[in-house]
């Protein structure tokens, strides 16, 4: 795996690739943004004019785009992407796909000579930047294996969930426990401060009682208590990832009562606020009289 090619120079793409690049592999990178191919030059990567330009020669190909359509369309869209791999190249979708759509993407590339990994992160752009994230790899255990340093390199916890498909309904799943514990906390803060409570001693007692979780721990008291709602993740893409779980248990014909209602609260809010309020502005949005 002599060439990775690495195409999404985003938020989380960049520090990323990046971390690649600091492990000593040849990176060559793309972004349709001119800011982000630069800023990933000063990193030490390489850039290309385009993704089927990055996907030259290259032995691995990983992906961090906005969705599964994005990546389908990169890969299997006019510009002919996988056309210009090496033989037996791998390609790792590390974005937030939907799972369904991923198997079946996988099955197409298979067709191709092309293996595929599932392998989203968690863990917002501190932890990418210094290499902490968490991953979850979906995808034949031998394939895994192959690109695992690649793996390493970006994330410190490494999870094989299974076939290819789990990483991405892992990563959902996630998110949907994430954003429902982030409204929960959000409602307590506004009823208890209503009350009298002080919300930072309420995040205090919180944080070291049973309604612990990551929104208590991480984003009341530099996000939500002082309102600035700068975490860094977008609305949108949350309110994407709970659509994604959403759909995903009604495929399954999994009853799912509060995803239903999560997803569909999250999709008001983007309406109300716009996609690309950061994902903390949940808190404005339940604070509105209804």
């Amino acid at each position: 795996m002599t060439k990775i090619a690495f195409l999404g120079l985003g938020k989380m793409g960049l520090p990323m690739a990046s971390r690649l690049v600091q492990a000593g592999h040849e990176v060559v990178g793309f972004d349709p943004v001119r800011m982000a191919r630069a800023a990933f030059t000063q990193a030490g990567g390489k850039v290309a004019g385009s993704a089927r330009d990055a996907a030259t020669g290259a032995a691995v190909l990983i992906t961090m785009l906005p969705d599964g359509k994005s990546v389908r369309e990169t890969l299997l869209g006019s510009d002919g992407t996988t056309e210009r791999l090496a033989a037996d190249a791998v390609v790792i979708d590390m974005s937030s796909s939907a799972p369904l759509g991923t198997r079946a993407l996988a099955e197409e590339l298979k067709t191709k000579g092309i293996a595929m990994v599932d392998a989203p992160v968690s863990g917002g752009v501190r932890r990418a930047l210094d290499g902490s994230l968490a991953i979850m790899a979906g995808g034949e255990a031998e394939t895994i294996a192959k690109v695992r340093p690649l793996l390493e390199a970006m994330g410190k916890s490494i999870f094989a969930t299974g076939a290819i498909g789990t990483g991405h309904a892992m990563k959902a799943l996630n998110n949907y426990v994430s954003a429902a514990g982030l409204v929960a906390a959000c409602e307590a803060l506004q009823v208890g401060t209503r009350f009298g409570l002080d919300p930072t001693l309420m995040a205090d007692i919180l944080n070291v009682s049973t309604g612990r979780n990551n929104s208590t721990e991480v984003k009341l008291k530099p996000f939500v208590i002082p309102k600035t709602y700068a975490s860094g993740f977008s609305l949108g893409l949350m309110a994407k990832d709970l659509r994604t779980a959403d759909d995903l248990a009604r495929a399954l014909g999994v009853t799912a009562r509060f995803s239903h209602l999560t997803a569909a609260l999250w999709e008001e809010a983007q309406e109300a606020l716009g996609a690309q309020a950061d994902h903390t502005a949940i808190d404005a949005f339940l604070a509105k009289p209804t």
